[in-house]
């Protein structure tokens, strides 16, 4: 598999048997390298807002970035500096410095009150940049909305129900990510990179245009290749609880952000990481697991699962890994 495919989530919602099943195949067939484009009906409007917010954030002098640290987050929630996420693969961290907001759920909500550190809602920069919540929320809520839609495909392509995923993802720890690339000739040495070669945690990520190239795909025979998705669309990636749910039937999408030297300067991105609700138990599904393929993973709190890689990327507050 050397391509990334184009597929239309409208064409599922709204489309014929055929069109649906093509869809699906699509996906399926895509999601071999672990990427797919979507369709989507996205507010470009709002990502430019959201854009020039976030720009004018990132601006700012690091003691006011610093400012909108939330500790105990362990990097899910506020501004998290240069020079701290780490690939799991690497000992040496990322150049990139990012801010993070989640999930605000119902006061008196048994998942808050069982998990308050995965909890601890939004916390926008406002003083800093006035209107950045109003605008960072509804980023946030628009692309769940869309994400938990497209998860109705890939439920379809592994023979779950198409509303399988829905309950798992209703008040998940969905997290949304704003990433600063600094310009390379600024990292403090030739190691570094704007992000090394990993995987996601979750479920799926989304990624709606970024302000530049760097997003690179590795295949399964070991290449790597831009993602490139056609004007208006957005970028669907797998992460490692979809490929324990799947029993590996879908992989995980292993990437890598690196600088274009024909493309000079700094880069922004807003991704959305689909997490399930942390009490979700991640366990093969029956239709997944065949003599062909038997299973591989063993069940796992979802929980349990996202402290492992938030240690391993060097996110945990009072136990930096490097």
């Amino acid at each position: 598999m050397s391509e990334i495919l184009d597929v239309d989530l409208l064409a599922f919602e709204s489309g014929t048997d055929a069109q649906r099943r093509a869809v699906v195949d699509g996906v399926r067939e895509s999601l071999r390298t672990g990427f797919v484009y979507t369709s989507s009906d996205l507010s470009e409007q709002l990502l430019d807002d959201a854009y020039g917010m976030l720009t004018e954030f990132f601006s700012l002098d690091a003691e006011a970035k610093q400012s909108a640290t939330v500790m105990g987050s362990n990097g899910q929630s506020g501004y998290t500096g240069l020079l701290v996420e780490t690939a799991a693969t690497s000992d040496t961290p990322d150049w990139k410095e990012m801010f993070n907001w989640g999930m605000r759920v119902p006061d008196g909500h048994p998942l808050a009150a069982k998990y308050p550190d995965r909890y601890l809602g939004p916390s926008y920069p406002d003083d800093l940049v006035p209107g950045i919540g109003a605008v960072l929320d509804e980023f946030y809520w628009s692309l769940l909305e869309l994400q938990r839609r497209f998860l109705r495909i890939i439920a379809v392509g592994v023979g779950c129900h198409e509303t399988f995923f829905d309950d798992m993802t209703n008040y998940g720890t969905t997290l949304s990510r704003a990433i600063h690339y600094p310009a390379m000739d600024l990292a403090p040495g030739a190691e570094h990179v704007w992000a090394a070669e990993h995987a996601d945690i979750n479920l799926i990520t989304a990624l709606p245009r970024a302000t530049a190239k760097g997003l690179e795909v590795k295949m399964d025979d070991g290449s790597w290749v831009d993602a490139r998705p056609p004007e208006g669309h957005v970028i669907i990636n797998t992460g490692i609880m979809l490929e324990h749910i799947t029993n590996g039937v879908i992989p995980s999408g292993i990437h890598r952000v690196v600088a274009d030297p024909d493309q000079p300067g700094d880069r922004y991105s807003v991704v959305q990481f689909l997490h399930p609700t942390p009490w979700t138990t991640l366990t093969p599904v029956a239709s997944c697991i065949t003599p062909e393929n038997p299973q591989r993973f063993a069940p796992i709190g979802a929980d349990d699962r996202l402290d492992q890689v938030l240690w391993e990327i060097n996110l945990v507050e009072d136990g930096r890994r490097v």
